[in-house]
């Protein structure tokens, strides 16, 4: 077997590397070609926001195209870039602005690997006759061999929990699994510098690219007004008293959890709790009403060895993981007439609708993905989910 698990000389192996210009992928790029593999490098033209183009820490675009092409140079691999903007817009931009104008905390990373990545790319990848498709992505693959499918593998946290990008990747389906490389998830960043200096790479110190690429600085409602123009229209900050606080520019500005520039003031420390889109209110409260113990899932995605129902079904013990910068916690995965839920022990605090559960085998680094779900909707403790329900109970004055 070869490094990526392939009965045959590397110089015999073809490999597709998906090429976003950072050094991550650059990296893997020169790995390959170091170990002898037939390597091809591919780039998506992704979106093109004018001076987002040129600013550090972009990927797909621009600076990072030509990037890309030079490393190919240095390398002396072919390079290609496909313009995939309708495409990214498609699925990607227009989805993330449509539920974001819906009171939602999307993840459009995940969007991104579902369907332009490890769908459109993957295909063209097969349709050069690559044997595998190559990423940067911080996560490890494993063979898991059944008697079925004998190239069936498994997806694992990295080495370094530091850079875990598995929660980005819950998606991915088993078929994807099986034909994905990712040659970094055994190194650390600083490694992955190192190796980058070595092999005399242009981006060997350039910036890692920000979660949200096509978001110039970060200005989230600017995007979604653009796409939704309706959007960001006027409403209240209610709490979950009653009490309506003070008005608000639109819900596309607030994101759960949040605590700074909410506009009002009373004297006591609040958060926002939940955002009504249907009666555009903004609804705050204490921190404790944004204690989460049970969050219902929607578009599950399951890639453990047995299916969700056998897993699931009298509750499936694991590790749980809804945002991308903490660790797993200890939870429970349940299945049933109320559909796919997961409650966790220690509890989270504003898990909005939208966001990613990823769920694992463990909380360490050999943990393996079991798969994900959406959030659908979660449960506060009794008290706040009771004031919450009985306020969206209320109806509002036109």
């Amino acid at each position: 077997m070869n490094t990526l698990d392939f009965d045959k000389k590397p110089e015999d192996t073809r490999v597709v590397v998906a090429m976003s210009g950072g050094v991550d992928s650059s990296v893997v790029a020169g790995l390959l070609k170091r170990e002898g593999y037939d390597v091809i490098g591919i780039t998506l033209q992704l979106y093109d926001h004018g001076a987002a183009v040129h600013r550090a820490g972009s990927c797909c675009a621009g600076q990072d195209i030509d990037d890309a092409r030079r490393v190919c140079e240095t390398l002396g691999i072919p390079h290609y870039v496909l313009d995939y903007e309708k495409r990214f817009r498609e699925t990607v931009i227009n989805p993330f602005a449509e539920a974001y104008a819906m009171g939602e905390t999307p993840v459009p990373c995940v969007a991104c690997n579902q369907t332009v990545k490890f769908a459109d790319l993957l295909a063209t990848a097969r349709e050069l006759g690559a044997d595998a498709l190559a990423t940067g992505h911080y996560i490890r693959s494993a063979p898991n061999p059944t008697a079925d499918n004998p190239g069936r593998r498994a997806l694992f946290r990295p080495i370094d929990a530091d850079r875990d990008q598995s929660w980005f990747l819950f998606a991915t389906t088993q078929e994807q699994i099986d034909y994905l490389r990712f040659p970094l998830g055994g190194m650390g960043k600083a490694q992955v510098r190192e190796l980058a200096e070595d092999m005399g790479l242009v981006v060997a110190k350039k910036a890692d690219s920000q979660d949200i690429c096509f978001v110039p600085a970060g200005k989230y409602a600017d995007i979604i007004a653009k796409v939704k123009p309706n959007s960001a229209l006027v409403g209240d900050i209610v709490h979950m008293d009653g009490r309506v606080l003070g008005r608000h520019e639109g819900i596309v500005h607030y994101t759960i959890g949040q605590r700074k520039g909410l506009g009002v003031a009373t004297g006591e420390p609040l958060y926002v709790v939940y955002l009504d889109a249907r009666s555009r209110r903004v609804i705050v409260g204490p921190k404790e009403a944004l204690d989460t113990h049970r969050v219902y899932l929607r578009d599950v995605n399951w890639i453990g060895d047995g299916t969700l129902q056998d897993d699931a079904g009298n509750g499936f013990a694991c590790f749980a993981k809804v945002r991308s910068t903490r660790p797993p916690s200890p939870a429970t995965l349940h299945t049933d007439e109320r559909g796919v839920y997961v409650d966790l022990a220690i509890g989270e605090q504003g898990v909005a609708p939208g966001q990613a559960c990823v769920l694992y085998s463990a909380e360490g680094a050999d943990a393996r993905v079991h798969g994900g779900g959406f959030v659908e909707r979660s449960e506060r403790a009794a008290d706040a989910e009771a004031s919450l329900r009985a306020l969206l109970a209320t109806p509002v004055a036109a």
